[in-house]
């Protein structure tokens, strides 16, 4: 069988669907809510830590709705936190900002998209 071609930053990949391990379980690295999430390879740290930058679109409605009132009260606190003065500089694209979802799993829980 030939081997899967290796994965690198900005590579396209996929959160593979598997059976879950007592391992997985026992470490709180992995759970099922994360088959099927797409997104970019932005950091890789080793083969059990790889950081994938996901794709919004992939989350499922649940973890959208997380992400968006998380997204809400960072929109915030940011503004309760800094003076209009210190607001000036920044667009009202800036302002809008949305944060990233960063997710860390093993290189062989991926698959290349």
């Amino acid at each position: 069988m030939a081997e899967m071609a290796k994965i690198k930053e900005g590579d396209r990949v996929e959160v593979i669907t598997r059976d879950l391990t007592t391992q997985d379980a026992k470490v709180h690295a992995f759970f099922g809510h994360l088959f099927g999430l797409k997104g970019t390879v932005q950091s890789i740290y080793s083969a059990e830590e790889v950081a994938i930058k996901v794709d919004l679109e992939s989350l499922t409605p649940e973890a959208r709705a997380v992400h968006s009132e998380a997204t809400r009260r960072m929109r915030a606190k940011f503004i309760e936190n800094t003076g209009e003065e210190a607001r000036k500089p920044f667009t009202k694209e800036e302002l809008d900002f949305t944060p990233n979802f960063v997710i860390l799993v093993k290189e062989t829980d991926l698959a290349k998209i």
